[in-house]
């Protein structure tokens, strides 16, 4: 008889549910304490608004914003409006490449959950800027206003050229319940993963 074919649904759980056969109790209590301290954090942004910029406050804005304006740089070849968007895709590419690192070359589905959390938190740290495309009263980098600068406001521009500026406020809030959604996705995906290795864990005496 000749062996069944792997279905679809084989494939995902070999790639995003994987877990070794045996677990470290170590590794397990620091993935536990990382669980904790994303899981904790994340709430922290997720029940804060759009309009409060919560998000700018905390020090993982500063690193996103490190991979923003590295967008601007590396899309800069595409076009003006491709350069200006590369900000916004920069910071989002990042944290897609570490999930999908982890996932694929590192085989490490709870790793790949923390890059997925990462990157529902960027989604939530571009919507406070979506949401000033109109207003344009954040502080920019700087220290000026999108006000104080003609075409300076990435999302003023971006809207602004193709007449959709009256949808800013839309288009933020879709932001920010986009990563509160995938950020809740990351919190099951890594308790779940969480889980199943605290089922395969190993005793610290290695017996």
């Amino acid at each position: 008889m000749s062996e069944e074919k792997p279905t679809p649904l084989d494939y995902f759980k070999a790639i995003f549910l994987y877990v070794p056969d045996s677990v470290e109790p170590v590794s397990l209590i620091g993935r536990a304490i990382a669980y904790l301290i994303i899981f904790i954090w994340g709430w922290t942004f997720i029940f804060h608004s759009v309009e409060s910029n919560y998000v700018a406050s905390s020090f993982l804005h500063n690193v996103n914003l490190v991979f923003h304006e590295a967008g601007h740089v590396i899309f800069s070849p595409f076009g003006r409006f491709i350069h200006v968007l590369g900000g916004t895709l920069g910071q989002l590419l990042i944290p897609f490449i570490v999930l999908c690192a982890f996932l694929l070359k590192n085989r490490d589905a709870f790793g790949a959950s923390v890059g997925l959390w990462w990157l529902g938190q960027n989604f939530m740290d571009i919507a406070p800027y979506v949401n000033d495309a109109r207003d344009l009263k954040l502080p920019l980098l700087g220290g000026v206003t999108g006000r104080d600068v003609l075409d300076y406001h990435d999302w003023e521009y971006l809207l602004g050229k193709p007449g959709l500026l009256r949808y800013d406020h839309f288009l933020g809030h879709a932001s920010h319940c986009l990563g509160i959604f995938v950020m809740l996705t990351a919190f099951v995906w890594g308790g779940y993963i969480l889980y199943r290795q605290y089922v395969n864990r190993g005793s610290l005496t290695g017996s």
